[in-house]
């Protein structure tokens, strides 16, 4: 546990009712919290900027910014999304809990407090929050680790950042959930991560592989999934990652998967992948023009290697950015 985890959570208590305020942090205090104030959304916002704490607790009704959009304004920072935000709130109809999901809210309670709930719910989330903190510290090392591989080819350019900005938006025009367009963003950064573990003879060769190279090649799609597997946020990134090499016909690998057995996301990967390869300077090749490079793997749909309806929306998307 780090030096920071080993110190009493913090807890800010917003609420423009000084006596709630008070009984709030009252009750608290019993537990060894480290407890601040704010009697305002605002005031709240400049706090939590300044120093953010490990949970709030937010009154729902107060003049200006109420709690709703102070907790929506917090959970669309990056920096602070990760805070516990129980709403505090008088009002027990159904309504008022539908807007506070709405807004981000981890959990509610009810005025006047129950002590054993609120303590209860606080260590809890505050747990949470610490256990939450330390996967997205994980996620940041493997998008570190990423970079790092990408940046051992110089050929490859802004190859992962382009992956990410066509996925998002093949993604929208597809209608995918917002879930299912993470995981396309994240597979542009991650998709090849597995090649940590390819030696740069095999990885930076710029001529055709021998059979054992490319046999050597291939292991960095289960590389890659082995790195991302212990993380439960990379779960829908790694079928992408193991699969994105597989055909339709079955001749990819590393499974031989055919067809609908090919996980519908590694399938839409594979095209963007595939489409920026072939639109960028490579050693082995030029940069062809989009509309060349769509012939190239229309010719590859006729081959047996793509989804046929999928490569036509593809083809339909590119032609009308």
């Amino acid at each position: 546990m780090s030096s920071q985890n080993s110190l009493p959570p913090r807890v800010l208590v917003v609420d423009d009712h000084a006596p709630s305020r008070m009984t709030a942090i009252a009750l608290l205090s019993i537990d060894g919290y480290q407890l601040e104030q704010a009697h305002c959304g605002q005031s709240a916002l400049t706090r939590v900027s300044q120093d953010p704490p490990d949970l709030i607790l937010l009154d729902v009704m107060m003049p200006g910014l109420d709690g709703y959009e102070v907790c929506r304004q917090l959970k669309a920072n990056d920096d602070t999304r990760l805070i516990p935000i129980v709403f505090v709130t008088a009002l027990g109809d159904r309504d008022a809990k539908l807007r506070g999901i709405e807004a981000g809210a981890d959990d509610f309670l009810t005025k006047p407090f129950d002590q054993l709930a609120l303590s209860a719910r606080v260590r809890s989330l505050v747990h949470q929050k610490r256990l939450n903190e330390d996967l997205d510290h994980a996620e940041k090392v493997l998008f570190s680790i990423a970079r790092t591989i990408e940046s051992r080819d110089p050929n490859t350019g802004d190859h992962c950042d382009r992956l990410v900005s066509l996925g998002r938006s093949f993604g929208r025009y597809l209608g995918l959930s917002a879930t299912h367009i993470r995981d396309l963003t994240w597979a542009g950064y991650l998709h090849d991560i597995g090649k940590v573990g390819i030696p740069d003879a095999v990885l930076l060769k710029t001529g055709p592989l021998t059979a054992t190279e490319r046999s050597i090649m291939e292991q960095h799609v289960a590389i890659g999934e082995n790195i991302c597997r212990p993380l439960r946020t990379m779960q829908g990134v790694i079928p992408i990652i193991r699969h994105h090499h597989e055909r339709w016909n079955g001749s990819g690998y590393p499974d031989g998967l055919a067809g609908p057995a090919i996980p519908r996301l590694a399938q839409i990967f594979q095209l963007i992948d595939i489409f920026d390869a072939l639109t960028h300077h490579r050693p082995y090749k030029p940069a062809f023009s989009s509309e060349e490079s769509l012939r190239i793997m229309a010719q590859e749909v006729e081959r047996g290697w793509r989804d046929p309806a999928l490569m036509k929306q593809f083809t339909a998307f590119i032609n009308q950015h």
